[in-house]
């Protein structure tokens, strides 16, 4: 998976927003292309944890406890957009991906990199049936979400796009990566 995430965001430019920073697995990965980022978590741990990530990081990054529905940045006020292994999780995705539509600017990219619904009915099924106890164990992860979807009806034209298998067997497989243009 580093791989991938280093692949992605090596198109980074400007400022960026980072939606989920987690414990801050990519902010070792953006180029110096990246003039500041804007890592946004709503967990003051995984806060905690991303501030030695973020002093290692050859990029400025700017910690900031928010979540996804509700970015701390202005309309149209950063280049690029990231989401990675989060878009799962958050309460409201169709809000969180409008916030993130809202701050890009237009022509801006939007990266992701999630696991979503699968294709395959049976598996999708297998999906909704343990989205509520993967929920338990999985930080509140939902691994039948559409989210291929969900980022095209919030008004992102999705440019790239990358679908493969990950890991093992289980609820949160396939994955995607991709870009998409915020078209203004």
């Amino acid at each position: 998976m580093g791989e991938r995430r280093a692949v992605l965001l090596a198109t980074a430019r400007g400022r960026v927003v980072e939606v989920g920073a987690g414990t801050g697995l990519n902010f070792a990965r953006y180029p110096r292309a990246v003039t500041e980022v804007v890592a946004t978590e709503p967990d003051p741990h995984m806060l905690r944890r991303a501030l030695a990530a973020a002093s290692r990081a050859e990029v400025p990054v700017r910690l900031v406890r928010a979540p996804a529905e509700d970015l701390p940045l202005g309309d149209r006020e950063v280049d690029t957009a990231v989401a990675t292994l989060v878009l799962c999780t958050v309460l409201d995705q169709d809000r969180a991906l409008a916030e993130l539509r809202r701050v890009l600017r237009p022509g801006g990219a939007f990266l992701f990199l999630e696991h979503v619904r699968s294709r395959s009915p049976a598996h999708a099924r297998w999906q909704d049936r343990l989205d509520r106890p993967w929920g338990w164990v999985g930080a509140g992860c939902h691994p039948n979400r559409d989210t291929v979807a969900a980022v095209e009806r919030a008004g992102f034209a999705v440019e790239r796009l990358e679908r493969f298998p990950l890991g093992p067997p289980s609820p949160a497989r396939p994955h995607v990566s991709g870009v998409a243009v915020n078209p203004g």
